[in-house]
């Protein structure tokens, strides 16, 4: 009897399965459901729940720039606040680097600065000092000279005399004319393609400063949030390439839930619905919004899909928990119930 029920059940699984092409996607569905129900291979209804695990999106905390690392600040287990020092890499070449930088800086802004500001006031005070010998000689020539354009109308003196004269006052005036021009160029800045070339290499040399200070920064890891500290992977000593994570760090806000729902139920559960995640162990459920639908299908069998064979498809769902939940562990089992049915 119990072979002849087999078969039975083998005869209407396949009527049901033949009637379904004939029907629509939810009538087959339904043929087939009630077929291995009455035979006993399934269970009525559909699951109020759905089975998956509790994972976690890690953040590796490492450095851009490689080096020997000197100091290691956290261990495995530790918590961590946002900003705390994890790890610092030898950096003595960066700072030397920094401090040369500082100094070509401070260089190029003092050079920008004289020729911004002109002359200084000990080398004005020359000049002006010269002009004032120059304007007394000028009096003095201008002076002779009237003197001897007397002498030379009453006949006393010769023309040369004269001449002479007039030449030392013409000279005396000029001298001044000068002095005063040097005065001006002195109280002016620079030329202007000097100031020019004077403020790019200012900030050339600034630009080196912060790329300095940058690469010296590099050298040191923070921790980017609140964290539990799940892994280092090098010792102090240990050379550390470009580019490698030293502190493997896990976010509270990072945790999240992997389940799987049928295909069937698929249409149920999209993104920003609410769930509660439940776990052996943790007490009351969590409540959790989805985050991600997968757009592929997982666990997919490797042969041609039927209309049959659509129930044994699944798809990866994600959903993080709406607040800290101490109790979730990653890789723990969970049981994931959508807050509408």
């Amino acid at each position: 009897m119990k072979k002849k029920r087999i078969v039975a059940g083998v005869v209407l699984l396949c009527v049901a399965g033949l009637g379904a092409y004939a029907a629509t996607d939810g009538e087959a569905r339904s043929r087939i459901a009630d077929a291995a129900v009455r035979l006993g291979f399934a269970q009525p209804g559909e699951p109020s729940s759905f089975g998956g695990y509790v994972e976690a999106d890690y953040v590796m905390v490492g450095s851009t720039i490689g080096g020997t690392l000197a100091r290691l600040d956290v261990r495995r287990g530790d918590r961590v606040a946002e900003g705390a020092s994890l790890f610092v890499l030898d950096d003595t070449s960066e700072r030397a680097a920094r401090d040369e930088a500082k100094a070509k800086l401070a260089q190029a802004d003092a050079l920008h600065t004289d020729l911004l500001s002109g002359k200084r006031p000990p080398e004005i005070a020359a000049v002006e000092a010269q002009l004032r010998q120059a304007q007394a000689a000028y009096r003095s020539a201008e002076s002779d000279y009237d003197r001897q354009v007397k002498l030379r109308q009453s006949g006393v003196v010769a023309v040369k005399s004269l001449d002479e004269a007039r030449a030392q006052r013409d000279s005396d005036r000029a001298r001044i004319a000068e002095l005063e021009a040097q005065l001006r160029v002195a109280r002016l800045p620079g030329r202007e393609d000097a100031i020019r070339a004077a403020e790019s290499a200012a900030g050339a040399a600034r630009a080196a400063l912060e790329q300095a200070e940058w690469r010296l920064a590099q050298k040191r890891g923070a921790a980017p949030a609140d964290a539990v500290v799940i892994d280092t992977l090098y010792r102090p000593g240990e050379m550390v390439p470009a580019g490698m994570p030293v502190v493997k760090l896990l976010p509270p806000a990072n945790v999240k839930v992997r389940f799987f729902v049928p295909e069937t139920m698929l249409a149920r559960v999209g993104v920003g619905d609410k769930v509660s995640i439940g776990c052996d162990g943790c007490g009351a459920p969590t409540p959790a919004t989805v985050t991600f639908v997968s757009p592929a299908a997982e666990y997919t069998p490797p042969v041609i899909y039927s209309r049959e064979r659509r129930a044994r498809l699944v798809y990866m769902v994600e959903a993080r928990p709406d607040s800290h939940a101490v109790a979730l562990r990653v890789g723990q089992p969970a049981d994931v119930t959508p807050a509408r049915q």
